[in-house]
């Protein structure tokens, strides 16, 4: 399925939706949905007590494992939730300069007329003083409604809190650059220790197999009489002691998939099997023949290695790390929240305008009375509030958020020492993976070439189980640290491209959605 056709699939879906928001989603959730629906699809085939055992494992690469992880970590999710949020907090600030207008009406029905009691006298000069007259004021209908606008002309705190809640709404999209630049990095960090873990049990595997076919070796040299039953037993005391490591690392495999599960933000009870082969991998080949490395070469060539150019890494790192990147963002904000402290000291000016309708109608009612009974009135005011003294309050919260902007530099100071520390300790462990490969390879061959020369020899009743069994153990020692050196040099430089900024996949994905924000 195609990015094209799911569009089309889902257009009235994405009309009713933020656009940002679910583009950003419907890019990389093709392939959690397909991977889900395949799981869901083995789980309805399985008897109901036999579900958790009938669930086919799905086999992905690391370039499906972070697509998924993006779709779907949560904490991706929550940083998308973020950005629409901000994006409502700027529809409220600009709520407090639009004007605000109200309609009202009422109709109150006098059962009795209310009656005051006035001096006799009023009415009449020759009245008694202390005669008192009852008088019924109003009617038996009375009709009130009409418009109000009312207009904020000027008001410092809201014309900042505008540009305040913009500058909010870019610091949460770049706390989405760095949630997106953590959620790749994991991805691929723990995608590595998984290999490493699988290739560690391949190769304790590996070692059984051949310690059982020299078991069955022994057992016949042992019928024959060439040698004793100490050499079966010590074969057979191997064998035993390796059986526990692979159970130990079959469950570190295990354990190590949950966390990728976790991390893809899927059911950490499903079943799932992972692409790569440490063993095949050539860490200076920018190409592979091997389907099982593919996405593994891929996604490390896609961010250049510049061991030498620290100065531009450093460049770089200041542009594009979404951390350094949020903090300066924070003290632009800050400074706005500054200017709104200090507009504390500005008047205040407003404008408000009323139409009314009043009526009033004695008897039966009829809407709003007649002609000779209605009236209209109008009024416009325009208010000025000038603050004058407030204590000390407003000159405190000035000095708070004076302070605020030198605690955030003090930040973004230490980010950036922390940043070229990162860089340098990434670059270290590329350069020590890269300087160890050549002796690793042949390390490897030697290994290899030594157990068989020791298995030769042992057949041949020139050599001993003991030469045997140290050739074994020094080429599954030489194998086991090849596989950790390509997943030392995979995690380093997946640290590498976190370090300065350019994780696989976050900046397209970041400037897709800055193009969805600009056609809104």
């Amino acid at each position: 399925m195609t990015r094209t056709h799911f569009n089309l699939l889902t257009h009235s879906f994405l009309n009713d939706m933020d656009s940002t928001f679910i583009r950003f989603i419907a890019i990389r959730g093709i392939l959690m949905l397909i991977f889900s629906f395949s799981v869901l699809a083995s789980a309805l085939q399985a008897q109901p007590k036999e579900v958790k055992n009938s669930l086919t494992a799905q086999t992905i690469d690391l370039k499906q494992a972070i697509q998924i992880a993006l779709a779907n970590n949560t904490q991706m999710k929550r940083a998308l939730l973020s950005v629409r949020d901000a994006d409502q907090q700027i529809r409220t600030a600009w709520s407090n300069v639009m004007p605000d207008i109200s309609a009202s009406a009422n109709y109150t029905r006098n059962l009795e007329v209310p009656v005051n009691f006035l001096p006799e006298i009023v009415f009449d000069p020759n009245g008694d003083p202390d005669a008192l007259i009852p008088v019924a004021f109003g009617t038996d209908n009375n009709w009130q409604g009409g418009f109000s606008v009312s207009q904020t002309l000027f008001s410092g705190q809201a014309f900042v809190g505008i540009n305040s809640s913009e500058l909010y709404r870019a610091a949460q999209s770049e706390n989405l650059r760095a949630t997106s630049q953590g959620i790749v990095t994991q991805t691929r960090i723990t995608y590595y220790q998984a290999l490493v873990a699988k290739e560690q049990y391949r190769l304790i595997q590996t070692q059984i197999e051949r310690l059982e076919n020299n078991l069955e070796d022994t057992k016949k040299r042992y019928e024959q009489g060439f040698t004793d039953d100490y050499a079966v037993l010590q074969l057979e005391v191997q064998i035993s002691n390796l059986e526990p490591q692979l159970t130990s690392t079959e469950f570190t495999i295990e354990n190590t998939l949950k966390d990728l599960l976790d991390i893809m933000g899927l059911p950490v009870q499903l079943s799932l099997n992972i692409k790569g082969d440490l063993s095949e991998f050539n860490i200076y080949d920018t190409e592979t023949d091997l389907d099982e490395n593919e996405s593994l070469k891929t996604i490390d060539q896609l961010t250049p290695l510049l061991l030498n150019e620290d100065s531009v890494l450093a460049e770089q790192a200041m542009d594009l790390r979404g951390d350094l990147r949020i903090l300066n963002v924070q003290k632009r904000l800050q400074g706005k929240q500054l200017d709104a402290q200090r507009s504390l000291y500005l008047p205040n000016i407003t404008a408000s305008y009323n139409l009314q309708w009043s009526a009033a109608q004695a008897g039966n009612p009829q809407f709003f009375g007649t002609e000779d009974t209605r009236a209209r009135s109008q009024t416009l005011m325009v208010g000025v509030q000038v603050p004058l003294f407030q204590g000390f309050s407003r000159d405190a919260a000035v000095q708070q958020a004076k302070i605020q902007i030198k605690d955030t530099e003090l930040q973004m100071y230490q980010t950036e020492q922390t940043a070229n520390k990162e860089i340098y300790s990434a670059k270290q462990g590329v350069r020590e993976a890269m300087q160890n490969n050549d002796a690793l390879i042949k390390a490897i061959k030697q290994a290899k070439r030594g157990y068989k020369r020791a298995l030769a020899r042992y057949q041949n009743g020139v050599g001993s189980q003991q030469e045997v069994s140290d050739a074994e153990l020094q080429l599954r020692e030489a194998e086991i640290n090849y596989s950790e050196m390509v997943s030392g040099y995979l995690t380093a430089k997946a640290q590498y491209d976190q370090a300065i900024g350019q994780v696989p996949f976050v900046e397209q994905d970041i400037q897709e959605i800055k193009e969805n924000i600009e056609l809104k």
